[in-house]
């Protein structure tokens, strides 16, 4: 029997998903931290951020509720070997693997998500195989929790060994990190490399020797997924983390209130922040990345800027056009990074200079790096590269958003695209089209 208004049939009360004491918690933590970065935490577009951010976190740790036996209990089946032939297969020794898994995680260093290619392999003992489902699943139940991608390896084969007692397992991971740059490297370094990516590797029972004929016999089902097993990281090798908030100067003291919130937060997910040394610096960290939005020096020079330039305004008849122009932004429904590129479309007459990118790069800038959403940002550059470059402007923003893989959606490498028509190009047709041709394919994302 189901439970009926709110109560189950042992006679309790069950609370709903958003009253359940964790979820408060996060919540109230998180709107301390909305306090910190936001001037109007109330206003409507950040008002339930709070608990988003909450389901979010909850969504991408479930891990930490999950068993691996609950999982592999009852996926075994029964499967025969070679009998009286020279070699393996089947059930006593025929190597099995499944490749490209998508995991997604979040990383311990900095809380923010990053993503996985996820490749296991296993020899069968006993007369048993395991259903290959459950492969894709335990490794999810590591994923889903805060993680670095050795230790992430390294759990996932030994709860596979430990699970179903093969001869050995071999997992190798393809992990990409967003590597987001400070406000002014994001103005100054057109060539900022948007992903750090890293290899590891990790192995058991007859894998635990990387020189192994079977561990060529895996590596080898994996040779056109880009992988140079020379690059990996495995449990002995010296492993710096590979988290980029790592290489971030450390200055100034960060907000003691966002800092307990931070630390908070970790706890109401299942962390136990002070034994665990590699999260004992996580709170400062993600604190300095989401108080890196609040600048207001952007504010000056872009306001400097528009004053100096209203002599621009013409409505001439030649297209001019620029194109991937970078940004970098935090989505304020989440609290997590969303980055792309913006193409700009104006008329202008023959006599007049075409804008400088530059100035079209530090408004791109100025509304990018502070909490956004996608659709305002487009409007947000339209309207003011119409205020000095005349009312025929068309934007375009296609952006990679991460909220996309860590809210139980899943989904890596889809692009979300905006686009804003003012004067002309609202009422021509051919002059969209004509934009939109020139517009490259382009990845805006990919990682």
């Amino acid at each position: 029997m189901g439970a009926i208004d709110g109560v189950n049939a042992r006679g309790c009360v069950e609370l709903g998903f958003e009253e359940e004491p964790e979820i408060l918690a996060i919540e109230e933590a998180v709107r301390v931290l909305l306090q910190g970065v936001c001037d109007d935490s109330n206003r409507e577009g950040v008002r339930k951020t709070p608990l988003r951010v909450a389901k979010a976190l909850r969504e991408g740790t479930r891990g930490y509720k999950q068993k691996v036996k609950d999982i592999v209990s009852g996926a075994l089946f029964p499967e025969a070997g070679l009998e009286n032939r020279a070699g393996h297969a089947g059930g006593t020794g025929g190597l099995v693997v499944v490749r490209d898994l998508d995991l997604f995680s979040r990383c311990e260093s900095c809380l923010l998500p990053f993503q996985i290619k996820c490749h296991v392999g296993y020899v069968p003992s006993g007369h048993r195989v395991v259903g290959l489902s459950k492969l894709s699943r335990v490794a999810e139940v590591f994923a889903k929790r805060l993680q670095d991608p050795q230790r992430l390896a390294n759990e996932i084969c030994e709860a596979l060994q430990h699970g179903f007692g093969p001869t050995g397992v071999a997992v190798v991971l393809q992990c990409s990190h967003i590597n987001f740059p400070s406000s002014e490297s994001a103005l100054s370094d057109p060539n900022h490399k948007g992903w750090v990516k890293m290899l590891a590797k990790s192995g058991t029972g007859v894998f635990h020797d990387d020189m192994t004929d079977v561990w060529t016999d895996f590596l080898s089902l994996l040779r056109f997924r880009g992988i140079n097993i020379e690059d990996a990281h495995s449990s002995g090798s010296d492993n710096k983390s590979w988290c980029p908030s790592h290489s971030c100067s450390k200055t100034g003291v960060p907000d003691s209130a966002m800092l307990r919130s931070v630390a908070s937060i970790l706890c109401s997910l299942g962390e136990d922040v002070p034994l665990r040394k590699e999260l004992q610096e996580t709170p400062a960290r993600f604190v300095k990345w989401l108080m890196s939005f609040k600048d207001s020096r952007l504010d000056l020079k872009l306001n400097g800027f528009v004053q100096n330039k209203r002599d621009f305004r013409c409505n001439g008849e030649h297209l001019r056009c620029e194109l991937n122009l970078s940004f970098w932004s935090q989505c304020e429904h989440h609290l997590l990074p969303f980055h792309g590129i913006v193409h700009v479309g104006y008329y202008s007459s023959d006599e007049l200079n075409p804008v400088q990118r530059s100035v079209l790069q530090s408004i791109v800038h100025f509304y990018g790096f502070k909490l956004q959403v996608q659709e305002r940002l487009t409007r947000q550059i339209a309207e003011t590269v119409s205020s000095f470059l005349g009312e025929d402007v068309m934007v375009v923003v296609e952006a990679s958003h991460t909220c996309m893989i860590s809210r139980g959606i899943e989904k890596c490498g889809s692009r979300t695209a905006t686009v804003a028509v003012l004067g002309r190009f609202s009422m021509d047709a051919s002059a969209r089209g004509k934009f939109l041709e020139i517009i490259p394919d382009t990845g805006a994302g990919e990682g």
